[in-house]
């Protein structure tokens, strides 16, 4: 069997709280707590939980903005967690980060067309006058116009943002992307839109995806496999169609049953077969 392009292994990550008590002992949150999952070659992970579940931490660790309290992340046979505390500039391009918010990660003094420039001078080392063609084609692989490069962020709906942010992590050719949340604040069609861009980028670049999101029906539709997170904890992964249709985990049920339907009546059916079958579950649930 290939090696994956990401292995993790008992993956924790604990955040200090500060000081406690007389004695000043500085006290540790455990945010993850033994997490491992495989990533194969242009194949997707989804990690889906509340807030606080510790699935945004796991990315951190894997972009090495936290470091780990134990466990090891490997990339592509190589050892992350042996890096020391400068981060290769190999793996920076190897691994990207398509954030939830664009505005707070795109420079908003600065027109799509510098921001994606300076991603690839720095990044991809692409001589400046090749520049041109190489904007033209990042825009046109997102689903993006020319002219939108001479816009700036604000400038531009939420969707059309997102898309520049992928475009940005795609100027780098990376293999492994991270998505945290990326359409947790886009509107339904919007959503499904950017869901089939990733999609296709991944079958045309061959790119692997980290999909970390809070509901589970997002998830579904891009992942291969899917991690549910509990209180740091994996608590149930497997294939993506099998966790959504048959759950096996009581905390992957309530994340389905907390997911609103647009059908009133099939709404209120599913909340009478979800009482009748798991009633500690749904007890109190609206």
């Amino acid at each position: 069997m290939a090696e994956p392009l990401l292995r993790v292994r008992d993956l924790r990550v604990s955040y200090p709280l500060g000081r406690a008590g007389v004695s000043l002992r500085r006290t540790r949150m455990d945010a993850v707590r033994g997490v491992s999952f495989d990533i194969p070659v242009g194949r997707t992970f989804g990690l889906v939980g509340e807030s606080g579940s510790g699935k945004s931490s796991v990315g951190r660790a894997v972009l090495r903005l936290v470091r780990p309290a134990g466990g090891t992340v490997g990339f592509d046979g190589r050892s992350v967690t042996d890096f020391g505390r400068r981060t290769p500039r190999w793996y920076r391009g190897a691994v990207q980060v398509v954030f939830q918010d664009p505005l707070t990660s795109l420079n908003p003094g600065q027109l799509v067309f510098t921001i994606l420039e300076r991603a690839l001078a720095q990044g991809a080392g692409v001589a400046r006058a090749d520049r041109p063609a190489a904007l033209r084609t990042l825009l046109d692989q997102v689903g993006l116009a020319t002219h939108h490069g001479n816009r700036l962020p604000n400038e531009l709906s939420g969707g059309q943002r997102q898309r520049v942010a992928i475009a940005r992590a795609l100027a780098v050719r990376p293999r492994l992307v991270i998505c945290d949340e990326p359409v947790s604040a886009l509107d339904v069609s919007t959503q499904s839109q950017v869901i089939n861009l990733l999609v296709d980028l991944q079958r045309e670049l061959g790119l692997s995806y980290l999909f970390i999101a809070h509901d589970l029906s997002v998830v579904r539709h891009i992942s291969h496999e899917v991690g549910v997170m509990h209180r740091g904890v994996l608590v149930e992964s497997g294939p993506g169609e099998r966790v959504y249709t048959a759950p096996s985990h009581p905390y992957t049920r309530a994340l389905l049953d907390a997911a609103p339907l647009p059908d009133p009546v099939r709404q209120r059916q599913r909340r009478a077969h979800r009482r009748a079958n798991h009633p500690v579950l749904t007890r109190g649930a609206s």
